[in-house]
């Protein structure tokens, strides 16, 4: 009988055993030679999972900490920010630069859809803003932007591209420098399969120069003192050690899987998932594919349904779904698929989900969106 719930939520995600074990060691000392070899060795897988050259730095802190730790490390207040949001994590970056003293525009995009190329790049070029920022993959809704785009205007309009890839690294393609990124931000609790409490924040050569020359009101998430002690391959204060013996381990099992091989795997779910959900009569939120998210899919709820339905799967069946957030409250749910999700994990979601339809008087044949979903898979 299975007694803990399995998480199909958008983080944190499932935990390799070996990953948990890599967590149960015994902590050692973080200013010796070891524990400089072992950061080492993460330094640079994290640049291989970044598709980067350039420095990833390893803070202390949930995802958020390195959307603060950018922009607090980048920003003179009173500067001009373009913030694009379209969800509630869009939304956060907003609210971090305004905390921080920015004057914020923000480039609204309704909830669900993406932003249009031609609006974006007006807006951009008619402000003053030398810093622009954007999630990539917005789990609150299941939309995936178009990064790269973002990217050659940041560089056309000589910006700092401040991009939120917590939901999306590892999980989806992300090419950090190719697409002009100045700050990529991850975090350890998505698609890389680890705990929450690490964030993990790429810096460009140009972000450095203004990094440099800026004076921060951040003392903890100041990107200048993680720059500096990487360079003796250290951190400025006590970081997270069993947490960084895990992400050595998980960063050597995405290296065995192959990035490349990761990244198809996680397509082909989420491809497979929402035709599995179209076929039972349920509506995605995100209508189209080639915006949606390959790391969470986003379902509206049937009439007469809400949350009560997740509960009933929850209770019933230990799979715990994510609900609607802020304006989307009792709207929809969420299906997280990242990390170390296979066809069997979402076989089993979507055997729970039309088990309890069924039960709610819904007409569905039993079986029909696991078929659709080996089709596609």
């Amino acid at each position: 009988m299975q007694t803990r719930e399995k998480l199909f939520i958008p983080g944190p995600t499932e935990v390799n055993e070996e990953v948990l074990r890599a967590l149960s060691k015994h902590p050692i000392g973080h200013r010796t030679e070891d524990f400089s070899k072992i950061l080492k060795e993460c330094f640079d897988g994290l640049k291989y999972i970044f598709r980067t050259k350039n420095p990833v730095v390893i803070l202390s802190g949930s995802g958020t900490s390195g959307m603060d730790a950018a922009i607090a490390s980048v920003l003179k207040p009173g500067d001009e920010v373009i913030c694009i949001t379209g969800g509630k994590f869009g939304e956060r970056f907003a609210e971090i630069a305004e905390a921080y003293g920015a004057r914020v525009k923000r480039f609204e995009i309704e909830w669900g859809k993406t932003f249009d190329k031609d609006e974006l790049e007006n807006f951009v070029a008619n402000s003053d803003a030398e810093i622009i920022t954007m999630v990539h993959n917005e789990t609150s809704t299941g939309v995936r932007h178009d990064a790269e785009f973002v990217g050659k205007l940041a560089k056309k309009y000589n910006m700092i591209y401040i991009l939120d890839c917590i939901s999306s690294l590892g999980g989806d393609y992300v090419e950090t420098d190719k697409w002009n990124v100045d700050l990529c931000i991850s975090g350890s609790q998505k698609c890389l399969s680890l705990p929450p409490g690490l964030s993990f924040v790429a810096i460009s050569e140009k972000a450095k120069e203004r990094i440099e020359e800026n004076t921060t009101r951040c003392y903890y998430l100041n990107l200048k003192k993680y720059l500096k002690s990487m360079e003796k391959n250290t951190t400025p204060f006590t970081p997270s050690i069993n947490l960084i013996f895990a992400l050595r381990k998980s960063i050597e099992l995405i290296r065995k899987e192959g990035l490349e091989n990761r990244i198809k795997r996680h397509v082909k779910i989420s491809r497979a998932l929402r035709r599995a959900i179209e076929e039972i009569g349920l509506e995605l939120f995100v209508k189209d594919d080639d915006i949606a998210s390959r790391t969470v899919t986003s379902v509206k709820y049937p009439k007469g349904l809400g949350d009560d339905f997740r509960y009933e799967i929850k209770n019933e069946f230990k799979i715990l779904l994510a609900g609607g957030q802020s304006k989307l409250k009792g709207k929809i749910f969420r299906i997280g698929h990242m990390g170390n999700v296979t066809p069997n994990d979402v076989i089993a979601v979507l055997s729970a989900i039309e088990l309890t339809l069924k039960r709610r008087g819904f007409n569905i044949r039993l079986g029909k969106s696991i078929e659709k979903f080996l089709e596609y898979i």
